[in-house]
């Protein structure tokens, strides 16, 4: 199957656009807007020009194709309950009569604070069946928070998992004039409120809805027209919605998931495990839009996933794909790395020969047949195993994206014979613009523009380094309710301007090295990317956890660093006590340290020496002196979500680490 199957041309998409139901007599002429009710003109490229169509109208090719298969997985008391297609289909439409029964308006919101769950999806889908606008809201986030996103969307309705989220709406309800009701979708409600019902209830509450009356609001919605809004994280100021289109996210599921090489479930039925955040657009694209866009069957997992339970659910779900941030992928390194400290010196041998030949394999030329003997035996002996304990046995494609990821860990990972294939992309190219897969990939690139998209750089320095900025049918629709912030992203000519810096070569791979916010520029003037300094200062001294440089306008570089730690299973929050591989590091330099206060509290000399040298070693990588650390700390606690410094899906927040160790860092400059 080609990229761009079932394509038809230009002007007829273009037709279809303008004559599928909506007032106007003639296609936008802009390609942004910042109104939820507004139109924009889409990115046809005659290469990839697949005809655009609304969210109803891929559920509905999926369902004549794939309707009796599974599709959502859910443990219910300790067994897999399973809905297909068509029974997903039906219950998103019951979801929709209901939330017009409960006076949900067009172009209006219907926000979900949730973990993932069918009930996440079904919702989702019902709200954009019934012209709403879809938008999560994480978890984590607090009443002002939910109050935020609530109040901006316009939401009429919200729904929440459980009684803890249910507080936090309870709290702010008052403010929030456009909201009509309340749904609780998991627990059962302890007290009857007004306006506040289970799950159950609300699914009976559209019987009296007419079909034609849903019907008409299905088929009065044109691709150009925006379903979903995806909150940015407000790192850098007030959260911005991003409004997304139909044709962005049925675009994007079509195309940049066939990039990545995700098979339609005619051919292989791909099975995925839903754990990340789907407030995020990256789960949400990946888990949400594909899978019903190719027929994929998804297992939701629990709550507690990121705190250790990811991998039992892995292992009974067998996935054929997995997508991870780098946090998630650094956390199983991590873990394998201790289980292995812990083993005997002929399993530690084993282990370590064995990655040894599959890195040499990985690293050498694709076509090579580089001693296929040792490989295949170190993968039967050895890798295939630790495959199989981690839930990947059936795993043909391992993703990461959402931020950048380290050598170390991509090395890590090729030692098992588990390549991972970047992505990437931001909330408003509707996730993954760029992407790697088995057949297109580049060691540390996030591999190529999705056919049909473009991708170029504007203000290059002399090293080719420059702005990254995106062209194609990803590219949102604007900031609702923010027309400066639009233009400041969206220039005249359509370009949306990334932020980000990067690079690509002569064969159109992207490398991506910073973000323009975050380039550090001291007070002589030069200009340095923290990230690149940053890995090796980790990849020398392999008992850090963080580390971050500081330097904008100062006179010198210095770093904050963090030491590995033990998580908390049932908080996730960091512990005082050492890893394995910590320890072992300080063992090997003659220190008895086993937890991070005795290391920091009595600054141990011969554990401050070793990072003294380790940072010396980072030095001589470093392109000039202007780019040395001269100055570091060592924190008493490792980031967390928790903390502030991680943002929902692990990106770190640099702007809060400055700000919640400023006293550290004023130090490092004191005269």
């Amino acid at each position: 199957m080609t990229e761009c199957e079932e394509i038809r041309n230009v002007s007829e998409a273009q037709s279809i656009l303008k004559n599928s139901g909506t007032e106007q007599e003639d296609p936008p002429a802009s390609l942004w807007t910042t109104s939820a009710s507004g139109l924009v003109k889409l990115r046809m490229d005659p290469t990839c020009s697949q005809t655009p169509i609304t969210v109803h109208q891929m559920f509905q090719e999926s369902l004549e194709k794939y309707g009796a298969l599974n599709a959502l997985a859910s443990k219910k008391n300790g067994k897999w309950e399973k809905i297909t297609f068509l029974e997903y289909y039906r219950l998103s439409q019951k979801a929709a009569k209901s939330f017009l029964k409960l006076g949900l308006e067009r172009f209006h919101g219907v926000a979900i604070l949730g973990f993932n769950s069918a009930e996440w999806f079904i919702s989702a889908v019902g709200a954009i069946f019934a012209g709403g606008i879809m938008t999560g809201i994480y978890t984590t986030s607090s009443p002002e928070a939910c109050h935020y996103i609530a109040y901006d969307c316009r939401a009429n309705i919200i729904m929440v998992e459980n009684q803890k989220q249910l507080d936090k709406i309870m709290q702010i309800w008052n403010r929030l004039p456009d909201l009509k009701a309340v749904v609780m979708y998991k627990d059962s409600l302890p007290e009857k409120h007004p306006n506040v019902y289970t799950m159950d209830e609300f699914m009976e509450l559209g019987n009296e809805v007419k079909e034609e009356e849903l019907d008409a609001i299905i088929n009065s919605q044109v691709p150009n027209q925006c379903c979903i809004l995806i909150y940015t994280s407000g790192t850098t100021g007030k959260p911005k919605g991003a409004m997304l289109s139909h044709d962005n996210i049925t675009w994007t599921a079509a195309h940049c998931s066939r990039a990545g090489d995700m098979q339609p479930a005619e051919i292989q039925q791909e099975r995925i495990v839903s754990y990340l955040p789907l407030s995020h657009i990256a789960a949400q694209i990946y888990d949400l839009w594909t899978g019903i866009q190719w027929g994929e069957e998804v297992y939701f997992a629990e709550p507690d996933a990121l705190k250790g339970g990811l991998v039992e659910v892995l292992k009974e779900a067998l996935p054929t794909s997995h997508m991870g941030v780098p946090r998630v992928w650094e956390k199983i390194m991590e873990k394998i790395k201790e289980v292995s400290a812990q083993s005997g010196f002929v399993k530690k041998k084993m282990l370590s020969w064995a990655m040894a030949v599959s890195l040499e394999r990985n690293l050498s030329s694709s076509n090579s047949d580089l001693k296929p003997f040792r490989m295949k035996l170190a993968d039967s002996l050895v890798l295939a195993k630790i495959r199989h304990a981690l839930g990947f046995s059936q795993c043909q494609k391992h993703f990461c994206g959402a931020a950048p990821l380290s050598a170390e860990t991509l090395q890590f990972f090729l030692g098992l014979n588990i390549p991972l294939y970047e992505a990437y992309g931001m909330s408003e190219t509707t996730g993954p613009h760029c992407m790697s897969g088995p057949y297109v990939h580049r060691r540390h690139s996030c591999g190529k523009a999705v056919p049909g998209c473009k991708v170029k750089l504007v203000n290059e320095d002399a090293d080719g380094s420059g702005e990254i900025c995106f062209w194609g049918r990803t590219v949102f629709m604007g900031y609702l309710n923010m027309e400066d912030k639009t233009r400041e992203a969206i220039d005249e000519d359509g370009w949306l301007h990334s932020g980000d810096l990067g690079k690509l070569d002569k064969d159109g791979f992207l490398y991506v090295t910073g973000r323009i916010k975050e380039l550090i520029i001291t007070a002589g003037g030069e200009n340095v990317p923290p990230i690149p300094i940053e890995d090796v200062v980790k990849k020398e001294l392999p008992l850090v956890s963080n580390a971050i440089l500081i330097g904008d306008q100062k006179k010198f570089l210095s770093m904050l660093l963090t030491l590995k730690c033990l998580v908390d299973p049932e908080t996730s929050e960091p512990t005082d006590s050492l890893t394995q591989e910590a320890r072992e590091f300080c063992q090997k330099v003659g220190s008895r340290a086993t937890k991070v206060s005795e290391v920091v509290r009595t600054r141990d000399p011969v554990v401050y020496q070793a990072i003294q040298e380790g940072i010396d070693r980072a030095n001589i990588h470093t392109a000039a002196n202007a780019h040395h650390v001269q100055k570091w700390a060592l924190l008493e606690k490792d980031f967390s979500i928790a903390g502030g410094e991680f943002g929902p899906t692990m990106k770190l927040k640099r702007h809060t680490v400055v700000e919640k160790y400023k006293a550290e860092i004023d130090s490092f400059y004191k005269d």
